[in-house]
């Protein structure tokens, strides 16, 4: 989502105006933190760049080290309001340091001093936002950004007291991933310039404030303007997980590390939920090195949610559709988790990078799952991620390029975190460890995470480490790897892994069963996990009759199911055949809960079957307060 920004300038910056706008033209092509030659710590990083076409940001010549937020929440205005105080590294000569905003009301800059600084705000660029570039003298090493931000911020989503679990007060979350921090904070928005952060945020009574980031006041102090709450998140990371959420929110522990706050009246069955965090936390450091945030506190959401989680450093954001019950899609938190290593301490350089995030998340995940709960579930978890990552590469053509990892630079930076770079990389690590052999793959992933802790990495860096630390000169280890054509290449590789799993060859008899004509009520389904279902469900054909519909509904409960995943997997099945006794669920499904993975495909279905564009258009126009701006965004673009 893109905002037109208007033209801000204090009255004696007008003489400079034209050489800084000249200036801006140049900043459209940037340069990003990725690969260093050596470690560095993370307050003194000196990387080498990158091109970051994302961000207007020269980092090279001035590069934020630290922001510093003091900010009022105003629920009723919808707005943020304060100062934003920028730590700079300027490199000797440097005359200015440029900014990425979108959308952001600028109202004065100044030095440490409060001296004015001469800044110009540029025109805004479609889904970029705008330049601000800012006039240095040659001491300046600190800014102070005075602003105010937008009732449409695209990070920011404001809920009214209904759109909450409680009902009685309002609600505010941010979402930053890709680039939408630069709605809501003045900064350089590139996931390489890393920056550290502290803020003060002053809240309305009776409201608690969580950041992604050590709470200084976890209670709050006291304030004539409301309640204040203050933060620091001493090491450095990309702005994309600056975070907050301010609502009606209890906070109960899970482990002498961990814990969970959410709204009052979801805090018992999240806690129950999430009782195997501190088991997740031991076997991912097991496997690959020290968790080195402090706590892992996980945030659940209201429904509005956009994603099924944020991987926001020592707070972990999640939705609530996650809480089945019976933590059986707990391989959510699993991932959010591995981000503390992949994406968190070793960030993609740049957005064409993501799967590097994403990616090798979703490998640590199924090995964080296996090592908790046994290969068996690893193994479906794997299965399962490939059922689907096939079905994705032959709907979009085996031989489309947005079946590659890396991603052409250019596109969307949200195409980084497409269903490919998730499972595709996931499948080319999974591979990776099988031809090399887990004990050596493991010392090569738990070593590239300690060598490259707190920095950026690219893909032709990732690559090769690949060859400098796994292959090491074997040729032909490198010829049964097929690197390149895994990265740079459309399709799934012939030599991808399959873990095989007893289990599901069982639900393929059963399946297989049921399409020859045996009823459901027959099937041998006694004990499935969750993972079971979901294949079962994935297995059975686009089509089928309104007697198969009703002998599986009959026999399961599809409708009424309080799993998301499954209830999700059937409702497509319910809209490709008109199942008109389960319509009243689709309604609830899409009204009661906003998360992309789930909201976009229903409605893209609907909107492509010869019947469902009326219905898809009338849902939408109940549910669209509920959605987050940038799944509201997508939706508008699906049904026009």
């Amino acid at each position: 989502m893109s905002h037109h920004a208007r033209l801000h300038v204090r009255p004696l910056a007008r003489l400079a105006l034209a050489s800084a706008l000249a200036l801006l033209a140049s900043c459209m092509a940037t340069t990003v933190a990725t690969r260093p030659e050596t470690q560095a710590t993370p307050a003194t990083a000196a990387p080498r760049t990158a091109r970051d076409v994302h961000s207007f940001a020269r980092p090279e010549e001035a590069r934020v080290t630290h922001v510093a937020l003091d900010l009022k929440v105003d629920f009723e205005a919808h707005e943020l309001s304060g100062t934003a105080t920028l730590d700079l590294q300027v490199t000797p000569g440097a005359r200015e340091v440029v900014l990425d905003t979108d959308g952001l009301v600028v109202h004065a800059i100044t030095d440490s001093e409060g001296r004015p600084l001469q800044y110009a705000l540029g025109a805004a660029q479609p889904g970029l936002g705008s330049p601000l570039a800012v006039a240095l003298a040659a001491d300046v090493k600190r800014i102070v950004v005075r602003y105010e931000t937008r009732p449409e911020a695209g990070a920011l989503q404001w809920l009214t007291p209904a759109q909450t679990a409680g009902k009685r007060h309002p609600y505010l979350f941010s979402q930053g991933q890709a680039i939408l921090t630069r709605t809501w904070v003045p900064t350089q928005d590139s996931p390489g310039i890393r920056q550290t952060y502290s803020a003060r945020l002053t809240v309305p009574k009776g409201l608690r404030a969580v950041m992604s980031a050590e709470q200084l006041t976890p209670e709050g102090k006291p304030a004539a303007d409301g309640t204040v709450f203050e933060f620091r998140m001493p090491q450095a990371i990309p702005p994309y997980l600056f975070a907050i959420a301010v609502g009606d929110i209890a906070f109960r522990p899970l482990g002498a590390r961990s814990g969970v706050y959410a709204e009052p009246s979801v805090l018992d069955r999240a806690a129950h939920e999430f009782a195997e965090v501190e088991k997740m936390i031991e076997a991912a450091e097991r496997l690959y090195g020290p968790y080195r945030w402090g706590r892992y506190d996980i945030l659940v959401l209201p429904p509005s949610f956009p994603y099924g989680g944020m991987e926001n450093p020592r707070l972990t954001f999640a939705t609530p559709t996650v809480l089945a019950g019976d933590r059986s899609l707990v391989s959510l938190i699993a991932h959010e988790l591995a981000h503390s290593w992949s994406g968190n301490l070793v960030t993609n350089a740049t957005w064409a990078d993501g799967w590097l995030n994403e990616g090798v998340t979703s490998y640590f995940e199924l090995r964080i799952m296996e090592a908790v709960h046994g290969s068996e579930v690893g193994a479906m978890l794997s299965r399962l991620s490939l059922q689907e990552l096939e079905r994705n590469i032959h709907e979009a053509g085996e031989k489309s390029p947005r079946t590659a990892l890396h991603v052409q630079p250019g596109a969307s930076p949200d195409d980084g975190s497409s269903l490919v770079a998730y499972e595709k990389g996931a499948a080319f690590l999974q591979m990776m460890e099988e031809t090399a052999g887990r004990e050596r793959f493991d010392a090569f992933l738990r070593s590239y995470f300690d060598r490259y802790a707190f920095q950026s990495m690219d893909t032709r860096g990732f690559l090769a480490e690949i060859r400098e630390h796994l292959v090491k000169g074997e040729a032909a280890l490198e010829a049964k790897l097929r690197i390149d054509e895994w990265v740079y290449g459309p399709g799934l590789p012939s030599n991808v892994f399959r873990p095989p799993t007893d289990r599901f060859v069982k639900v393929e008899a059963q399946a297989q069963s049921f399409l020859k004509g045996a009823p459901a009520s027959s099937l041998v389904t006694k004990g499935w996990w969750t993972q079971e279902w979901q294949y079962f469900l994935g297995l059975l054909p686009k089509t089928l009759s309104s007697a198969q519909m009703a002998s599986l509904d009959g026999a399961f409960h599809f409708t009424q199911a309080g799993n998301s995943e499954v209830h999700f997997a059937w409702l497509e099945k319910v809209i490709a055949n008109r199942y008109e006794p389960a319509m009243p669920a689709l309604e609830t499904f899409l009204t009661s809960q906003g998360r992309g993975k789930f909201v976009r495909p229903l409605y893209k279905q609907l909107k492509e079957s010869d019947w469902g564009a009326p219905v898809a258009k009338r849902i939408y126009a109940q549910a669209r307060p509920l959605y987050h701006p940038v799944v509201a965004g997508q939706v508008d673009k699906i049904l026009q």
